[in-house]
């Protein structure tokens, strides 16, 4: 599927402003291992805060290789979304019954930051194996919403675990 120069400047340019921050979250979990190793649910948590970026730093980078057909480029970017979705909803039950002070609030909150983006990268890549040009604008929001849960899940791990 052939991209506009804008497109294409587009996703480079998210591609590594995903790429920054996710170095960022390795870094926030290298720098509190310690202290997250300390916390039975915390050590997931530093899991679940990577399977985002790098799915979406995957499906980016699928945008941009040239000269993909739409269906192709759609298919693989629906597999990287599904894994965006599906690894979270695991990790996050597997954990829920660890943390009893965890209000029924915080658990929605946490699944719709760690699952929401990712649905949009499912979208788009559903209509991108339609041919649908309007795909790439999902790809571009979950790119952009990725980037919100990657600075939150960032301050959870660097900041909020020091409290």
């Amino acid at each position: 599927m052939p991209l506009t120069p804008d497109w294409a400047a587009f996703f480079a340019a998210e591609l590594a402003a995903l790429a920054a921050l996710t170095g960022f979250v390795v870094v926030a979990i290298s720098i509190n291992l310690a202290r997250i190793l300390s916390y039975s649910w915390l050590p997931s948590r530093g899991g679940e805060a990577l399977v985002g970026p790098v799915g979406a730093i995957t499906a980016t980078s699928l945008v941009l290789i040239p000269g993909q057909p739409a269906a192709l480029l759609g298919g693989e970017i629906v597999v990287a979304g599904l894994v965006m979705v599906i690894a979270p909803i695991i990790v996050q039950a597997r954990t829920w019954g660890s943390r009893a002070e965890a209000t029924a609030v915080e658990h929605v909150t946490r699944a719709v930051m760690s699952v929401g983006f990712a649905l949009s990268f499912v979208i788009g890549g559903a209509l991108l194996v339609f041919a649908a040009f309007s795909g790439l604008f999902w790809i571009a929001g979950g790119d952009i919403a990725c980037l919100i849960a990657v600075v939150f899940n960032s301050w959870v791990l660097m900041v909020e675990i020091l409290r």
